[in-house]
């Protein structure tokens, strides 16, 4: 029983489940939306599509896996391929089945994320386009996050709720009817006779955020292409370059922007506790240079010298920097309790990389 469990935990490489929560929390956070309901919902809609992808990817890779990793599950012989594809395929409509609770949207982004992890392991990882699709993947699981937390009515994170739904009835607001009596009093006749509307945030300011994300899982995904062989000293170089820049575009955003100094009954209710508007600026630079330190080092090692075992060091690493990432996108969106949230799953990723690996 016990090897079965070691079995199963390496195929779905358990160890990176802690990379795909921060998806979601940042997607809320990007569109001013404090998690809620649909977030849950996106993050176990998530869960369940990243680990269909990894029980995929083995299945997909089998025989090139007997080669190269003849370790792994499949071709050891501890789990079979006809049980890692049923996995993948029930993971994925566990999947698709949660994102529908949030809302038709979001069912419509999970079913792009899940076409696009599908198209990966079958066809495109060992293509040109691999790197783009799975960057594309990263970015649909952050858009997921956001609109699931925006279909659901979850209130701001400024401590504002959404008007419409829940002061008229569903059938009413379908139907394009006036608002109550009660209301028109108050508002006035000339805006009662208007039809009554929720107020949902606009989802495409999630998409820098996504952006961003899916440029780092590019660059990550372009070294993983090397992990087996090693050898490539372009790869990890172009990634190192590519995460020093995110680090400083997070840096310069923050610095640029005013939407994160503490302003007194706005912003996340963490940030009405900072003593001056300096604490927003020295949490993002701690959480950038986290991501930094977690990434770079690593890359530059893989640069050095690109054996096999530096270059999958680099990778994993660069998987385990998601989660300093995503903590800098929601800190810099003015969430920075969700920030230092995300950062919580730093510790749990990395004793548990110790345990079963990352790639």
């Amino acid at each position: 029983m016990k090897a079965a469990v070691r079995a199963w935990a390496e195929l779905l490489r358990i160890s990176a489940l802690f990379t795909v929560p921060g998806d979601a929390l940042a997607g809320a956070a990007a569109i001013g939306r404090r998690p809620g309901r649909g977030t849950a919902l996106a993050v176990g809609a998530s869960l369940c599509l990243y680990e269909a992808g990894m029980a995929l990817n083995d299945w997909a890779d089998r025989d090139e896996d007997a080669v190269d990793r003849p370790h792994r599950p499949i071709p050891s012989g501890r789990i079979t391929p006809g049980a890692a594809l049923a996995a993948a395929g029930a993971l994925t409509a566990a999947g698709l089945t949660l994102a529908a609770r949030a809302g038709r949207p979001a069912l419509t982004v999970a079913t792009g994320l899940a076409a696009t992890v599908w198209a990966y392991d079958l066809h495109l990882k060992h293509t040109p386009a691999g790197p783009a699709a799975m960057a594309g993947a990263r970015a649909l699981d952050l858009l997921l996050g956001a609109t699931a937390t925006a279909g659901t009515g979850t209130g701001s994170v400024g401590g504002k709720r959404a008007v419409g739904a829940t002061d008229t009835s569903r059938a009413a607001r379908d139907a394009g009817t006036v608002l109550p009596t009660r209301t028109a009093r108050v508002m006035g006749p000339a805006q009662a006779m208007r039809p009554a509307r929720t107020t949902h945030p606009d989802v495409r300011a999630a998409v820098p955020a996504a952006a961003l994300l899916g440029a780092h899982t590019y660059a990550v995904t372009a070294v993983s292409r090397h992990e087996a062989q090693g050898g490539s000293t372009v790869a990890p170089l172009g990634a190192l370059a590519a995460i020093v820049a995110l680090g400083a575009a997070a840096v310069r955003e923050q610095h640029g922007s005013r939407d994160l100094s503490p302003v007194p009954g706005k912003g996340d209710p963490g940030d009405r506790h900072r003593p001056g508007a300096s604490a927003p600026r020295l949490l993002l630079t701690a959480l950038t240079a986290a991501y930094l330190r977690t990434a770079a080092k690593p890359l530059l090692h893989a640069t050095l010298n690109p054996s096999p075992p530096l270059t999958q060091r680099a990778v994993g690493s660069g998987i385990r920097a998601m989660i300093p990432l995503q903590a800098v996108l929601a800190a810099r969106a003015g969430a920075a309790g969700t920030g230092l949230a995300v950062m919580g799953l730093v510790p749990l990723a990395r004793t548990l990389a110790r345990k079963v690996s990352l790639t």
